[in-house]
């Protein structure tokens, strides 16, 4: 025979169970107005080492379906970003794109050898009018 004591066991531990699995589920939380994705969010395109036309063709994919796109270099890439919106602005000029705006920036960054150097960076807004 069982023993009742087992049973009883078994019977609050499955009900404890059933309990932790059929309660209801939390509300969804809404991501905060901070967390929420903005249209007008831009997207960056930073340059770096492949081709110049891949930047372009990037650019122009993330203009398709936005506002604005920037496009980012560091150092000696700055030649290559400035390359990069002259093509979409000036070849592209039937569809309307214009340099909205840019920034010129310094950022402190640590060199493999523990140093601290200043590096100069370029930001290219890039709009659809």
């Amino acid at each position: 025979m069982s023993d009742p004591k087992k049973s009883k066991d078994a019977e609050d531990i499955l009900s404890e169970f059933h309990d932790i699995h059929t309660s209801p589920e939390p509300e969804p939380q809404l991501p905060s107005p901070e967390t929420r994705h903005n249209p007008e969010e831009r997207d960056v395109i930073f340059v770096g080492t492949k081709p110049i036309m891949t930047y372009v063709s990037a650019t122009l994919t993330q203009l398709s379906t936005r506002h604005t796109v920037t496009i980012k270099a560091r150092g000696k890439r700055i030649t290559q970003a400035v390359d990069v919106s002259q093509m979409i602005v000036k070849r592209m000029n039937t569809v309307g794109y214009v340099i909205s705006d840019v920034r010129i920036l310094s950022d402190s960054l640590t060199s493999q050898d523990g140093k601290t150097r200043n590096v100069s960076t370029i930001e290219i807004d890039i709009t659809k009018n």
